[in-house]
């Protein structure tokens, strides 16, 4: 019983991030499947001049991987940080899926034949056959790779570690570029998931709304 409470005690933080995974993946999976004709087409005419670009599919992949990597870190090393970065990851998520659900919404972006054949277009392909070019705005690749990426910057354990920050930005950088060289998004969903990423920003970081300041003497949360 004493494991079990400490287990509980050290590892209680997870349910929350479980939870909302279970939401969020049911929800998404639910608008991937209903929103397949019907919806508002989303294209700016600056698409049209970005090229395709295949060997970015390599970045848009490992947005997974560096989405998780920074919260599982937050996860075990400073509770008080994972859980600001889990609520801004959070927020954005949300709002995608509001926005999605009452505001069915595409692109037309795709190549409908690949320009070149090697492994990174076979990558996309497989890219295109299992994500559907639909529920896009405003792009949780770019807000949720900004929302990693604020929070190794303003991370107190990254302050000497200036090559993992750099390395963070360029990954992020990277990351956000592919959305649109492989024709996922439209710059008019990186423009408002980056807006959406800076309002979000102001909020838990400068304003520091979300759990008070970091260096005050209130304990930390958890």
């Amino acid at each position: 019983m004493k494991k079990l409470k400490k287990f509980y005690a050290d590892y209680h933080h997870a349910i929350p991030l479980i939870a909302y995974g279970i939401i969020y993946l049911t929800w998404f999976c639910h608008l991937e499947k209903t929103v397949t004709r019907q919806y508002t087409v989303i294209h700016m005419a600056l698409d049209d001049y970005i090229p395709f670009v295949e060997i970015f599919v390599i970045p848009y992949f490992l947005w997974f991987a560096y989405v998780a990597a920074v919260v599982i870190f937050f996860f075990f090393k400073d509770k008080q940080e994972y859980y600001r970065t889990c609520i801004f990851l959070f927020t954005g998520m949300t709002i995608f899926l509001i926005v999605s659900t009452i505001w069915p919404n595409g692109h037309h972006l795709r190549p409908h034949v690949m320009p070149r054949d090697n492994i990174f277009t076979d990558l996309v392909a497989y890219l295109y056959r299992t994500d559907t070019p639909t529920n896009l705005w405003p792009s949780i690749h770019v807000y949720n790779s900004l929302g990693a990426h604020f929070a190794i910057a303003k991370s107190r354990h990254m302050e000497n570690h200036k090559g993992i920050k750099r390395a963070s930005f360029l990954l992020a950088f990277s990351i956000i570029l592919s959305t649109m060289f492989i024709k996922q998004h439209s710059l008019f969903d990186v423009l408002t998931g980056f807006g959406l990423a800076v309002i979000m920003y102001i909020v838990i970081y400068r304003g520091d709304l979300v759990l008070g300041t970091r260096n005050d003497s209130r304990p930390q949360i958890g």
